[in-house]
């Protein structure tokens, strides 16, 4: 098994629908950190699992500088944004985490 990860960071805002009072319903920001890893049994005819650039195309560039609610169907939480991340990039990534703030993380495993 072969196995890439990649850690970037994204600057971006969002919105929560909540059933309770809380401050995360007006629109904020977060410095994401998120890490994406993704695994195969063999490589791909270039050599590789899958290209950082792809990674970076069709996750950073996207969710960076944007409202994540724009991209993230349903509540935009970190937990749904690691699942969204993971559909995104295919059935070769297995695992995403997302930290929102310093000691809050969510992590998808597929």
């Amino acid at each position: 098994m072969y196995t890439v990860e990649t850690t970037f960071t994204i600057s971006a805002a969002h919105h929560l629908d909540l059933d309770y009072e809380s401050p995360c319903k007006n629109l904020h920001g977060h410095n994401w950190r998120i890490t994406v890893t993704c695994e195969r049994d063999e490589l791909d005819k270039n050599g590789m699992v899958l290209d950082f650039k792809t990674i970076k195309r069709q996750v950073h560039d996207v969710l960076d500088h944007s409202v994540i609610n724009d991209h993230v169907p349903g509540n935009p939480t970190a937990e749904n944004m690691a699942k969204w991340i993971c559909d995104v990039l295919g059935p070769v990534c297995t695992r995403v985490k997302v930290q929102e703030t310093e000691g809050n993380v969510a992590v998808y495993e597929r």
